[in-house]
């Protein structure tokens, strides 16, 4: 993608600050960084979509498809430039579903863990409700309580428990299902 194209797709995409750091589009340079952090086996083992090896050009894909004009899924990085930290911490998405409805999914890089970046991250996003939408989805494999306490500490509810399957981990893994009404 040259650089022109790249910008005129981010335009469509909110940039959202927040107080250390700025969620913005991905940009083909971040996906270096998104090889690295998805390398390891932890945070590609609490994503349904992350293979564990990652493929060789994948973190390449993913930002190329994040970038389509025909995407379902918005994603941004969390960047943490602006606080002298990574340009990429991790990453956080809105994917649209029927009737004004969103998908919500998020990971950060295991250096970051229990640093509130990860809430951070998904408040600003849910307060910004880029999709417009009137009901967020999100979702937490049941044996990674960080992921359900980030969404219940932005206002979920817990709906139920169900299943979802793990590229990394190569099965069905079980799921808390969580659900925020938007004002």
């Amino acid at each position: 993608m040259d650089d022109l194209k790249v910008n005129d797709l981010s335009l469509s995409q909110a940039i959202i600050p927040t107080t250390r750091f700025t969620l913005r589009p991905l940009r083909p340079s971040d996906a270096g960084m998104i090889a690295h952090y998805t390398a390891d086996r932890r945070v590609a083992e609490g994503t349904r979509a992350i293979p564990h090896p990652l493929p060789h050009g994948a973190s390449e894909n993913f930002v190329a498809r994040a970038l389509a004009d025909d995407r379902q899924e918005d994603v941004w990085a969390i960047d943490g430039s602006q606080s002298k930290l990574s340009e990429l911490l991790g990453i956080v998405s809105l994917t649209r579903m029927e009737g004004d409805q969103s998908e919500l999914g998020f990971w950060v890089g295991a250096g970051f863990w229990n640093t509130g970046f990860a809430t951070e991250a998904v408040a600003a996003l849910v307060s910004a409700n880029p999709h417009g939408a009137r009901t967020l989805f999100a979702e937490a494999f049941q044996d990674n309580a960080g992921s359900a306490r980030v969404l219940t500490n932005c206002g979920f509810v817990y709906l139920g428990d169900a299943e979802s399957w793990s590229l990394a981990r190569n099965g069905r893994v079980p799921t808390w299902t969580y659900l925020r009404k938007m004002d």
